[in-house]
């Protein structure tokens, strides 16, 4: 099998690309480093089984050759992280709609299957607790940038769900909910990273509004093993699945664990969003995925508790 993944640099990304060079797949990964590294990549570099081109997938001469000679497009390029996509709100809405046409006319064109990497964003502020692959999409007014982020990885999925009813595309769309591990900076405003980062220096633990939203977080691995097992499941293509973990945690109750396994000196502070977020910010009480759509297809069952993720982010970052 012949792998091309967009975005294959960054953190996601890095871990599928050894997961396919770990059992032999061929890998080739484009990436433009805006948010990926070349840290991430290094340890397959010289593999000859692996290959890495810098650039841009909206160049279409150079995507068109890579295409091409790939079985499976992962598309994982997008713009990531709250801080980012508020702080370069058109280059998010650029990278995320017109990075993933591109990358759907190419699949078309040459007959490739696609994994779509999407997001737990889509759903928007909606409060039904656990959400479903069909729940109803509520999103905040446009002038609050973070729904920007929403709309165009719904776009996105609109697109691909249009390219296979229409064109045949086979597609496979994954939501994916707070995936974690190492690799994973804080610098986008990831909240384990950062907490860690904090922790292990005892600066205070700044938790974004009143710590009572709730969260799942997923252990890359895991995220990882869905996305394959997805893709090789002939009966996933055409279909959207949740990918993450149905166990929940406080966000002043993750910063206390943090603090608690870290052994840390940092008090927590909580930070009103105004005053962490410019140009307005509204955030969801809970996010936690649904995951029967993805268990009942292929098995795929979370094996990282909070706490073993924890520990490995932890040690990570120690080391």
């Amino acid at each position: 099998m012949r792998a091309l993944i967009t975005g294959g640099a960054g953190f996601i990304g890095s871990h599928l690309a050894e997961k396919f060079v770990g059992r032999g797949d061929e890998v080739t990964v484009i990436d433009d480093f805006s948010t990926g590294c070349r840290e991430n990549i290094s340890g397959m570099c010289g593999n000859k089984i692996f290959s890495f081109v810098e650039g841009d997938i909206l160049d279409e001469k150079l995507m068109n050759g890579l295409v091409e000679k790939c079985d499976v497009i992962y598309h994982l390029a997008a713009a990531v992280g709250v801080r980012f996509i508020i702080d370069n709100p058109v280059r998010s809405i650029e990278i995320n709609v017109n990075g993933t046409e591109a990358v759907l006319k190419l699949a078309d064109k040459f007959g490739k299957k696609v994994f779509l990497s999407s997001t737990s964003e889509v759903y928007g502020k909606t409060e039904d607790g656990f959400f479903k692959e069909d729940s109803d999409r509520i999103v905040g007014a446009t002038t609050i940038r973070r729904w920007s982020y929403s709309c165009s990885k719904a776009l996105d999925e609109f697109l691909a769900l249009a390219y296979y009813m229409e064109k045949r595309v086979p597609v496979v769309i994954g939501r994916l909910f707070n995936t974690c591990g190492p690799r994973q900076t804080g610098k986008y405003g990831m909240v384990i990273p950062r907490f860690v980062e904090q922790a292990l220096s005892n600066e205070p633990v700044t938790v974004y509004g009143d710590g009572q939203q709730t969260r799942s977080f997923c252990y890359v691995e895991d995220t990882v093993r869905a996305i394959v097992g997805l893709v090789e499941a002939p009966e996933a293509v055409g279909k959207i699945f949740n990918i993450g973990t149905e166990e929940t945690v406080t966000i002043e109750n993750l910063a206390k664990k943090v603090i608690e396994l870290t052994k840390s000196k940092s008090e927590i502070v909580c930070v009103p969003y105004e005053k962490a977020f410019d140009g307005g910010f509204e955030d969801m009480r809970h996010r936690v995925p649904d995951i029967s759509k993805v268990r009942d297809l292929i098995g795929y069952q979370p094996r990282y508790s909070l706490d073993m993720i924890l520990q490995r982010i932890i040690e990570h970052f120690r080391n």
